[in-house]
């Protein structure tokens, strides 16, 4: 059976996160499903999206832009224009398709609208969808009583102090897009992460209606632990510490399955990472199963001058594998 005959029978399939690790997974889910929905933060404020936020007072176009080029049928020549980053002047460091997203925005009534004009332009597959077109901030609360605003921050402040993050939550309250609302009611798998925990993933369970459209779901529902911890968000944090504190933010009845890696990783890169304060993030199977969710591991990632990276073919193969054992009355098959 061809792979293109696989894609337009998939799962409907929900993909809730940010930053690179979302979009890394959507380039290998979208080899098996056409049906796919890319749920995406808003929360950033750093680097060139948070030029443009400040600037335009538009929600920031980074996150979205790497997904929308994750998911992009164009010729190799655009997808590098998009990826693009101006080398001088007052536009140094910015990407192309920031600033395409921008123009587009500028033209639009909403961002989402604009993100719909330029997933047009690029032929995706399937489609992206911010979580709100609401300006929010992403704040943070420390155990020291330290209150962080701007996701930019919190990690040099965690960092410097090595004070653990409480809670993150949202200023302004913010609803999600009545789209992601439906995308997740009609889902028949839904992955959350991979991705930073407290700026890419847990911001989007903060947004009205996200966790509660979760929980209603009788669809597949999987996290993808981060292989390693995250200097300035997660040092030291186990697989059950992750899963807490995703309930914390969202309640309970997220997801049923915990999927983490089984790659060994090479020695060089484990030093490497020590140096820069993260490592494996251990998985307390005994922890994670007495919160009601089941762990399974896979061979889902690469290791290349000393960084480990998801793989996304091996990433997506895993997390439809585990759909379909969980499903079986679905005939499509890898």
């Amino acid at each position: 059976m061809s792979k293109a005959f696989h894609a337009a029978h998939g799962p409907r399939t929900v993909a809730i996160g940010g930053g690179t690790g979302l979009s890394t997974m959507l380039r290998g889910l979208k080899k098996y499903t056409a049906n796919l929905t890319a749920i995406v933060t808003v929360a950033d404020d750093g680097g060139g999206s948070g030029v443009l936020r400040e600037e335009l007072g538009m929600l920031p176009p980074g996150d979205i832009r790497n997904c929308l080029q994750a998911l992009a049928n164009t010729e190799p020549t655009m997808e590098a224009l998009l990826a693009y980053r101006f080398r001088e002047g007052s536009l140094a460091g910015q990407s192309f398709g920031n600033l395409f997203l921008a123009a587009l925005n500028d033209m639009c009534d909403g961002f989402d609208e604009a993100v719909r004009r330029m997933s047009e332009v690029l032929a995706i597959t399937g489609r992206v969808l911010p979580v709100t077109n609401t300006d929010v901030r992403l704040i943070a609360e420390f155990e020291d009583g330290a209150v962080i605003p701007g996701e930019s921050h919190i990690a040099g402040y965690k960092h410097r102090t090595d004070s653990r993050i409480r809670r993150v939550r949202l200023e302004p309250e913010a609803s999600a897009l009545p789209a992601c609302l439906e995308a997740i009611r009609d889902a028949e798998l839904i992955v959350l992460g991979p991705g930073s925990l407290y700026t890419s993933v847990i911001p989007n369970l903060l947004v009205g209606g996200v966790a509660e459209a979760l929980s209603r779901s009788r669809a597949v529902k999987v996290y993808v632990l981060n292989v390693m911890t995250q200097d300035g968000e997660t040092e030291k944090y186990t697989a059950s510490d992750h899963i807490r504190a995703l309930r914390e933010h969202g309640g309970e009845g997220l997801f049923d399955f915990c999927l983490a890696n089984s790659t060994p990783i090479p020695d060089a890169a484990l030093e490497a990472y020590r140096l820069e304060g993260a490592e494996p993030t251990v998985l307390d199977v005994e922890l994670v199963e007495s919160l009601g969710i089941t762990l399974t591991r896979a061979p889902i990632v690469v290791c290349k001058d000393r960084l480990v990276r998801h793989d996304p073919a091996a990433l997506a193969e895993a997390i439809l594998r585990l759909y379909l054992e969980h499903t079986p009355t679905r005939t499509f098959s890898l």
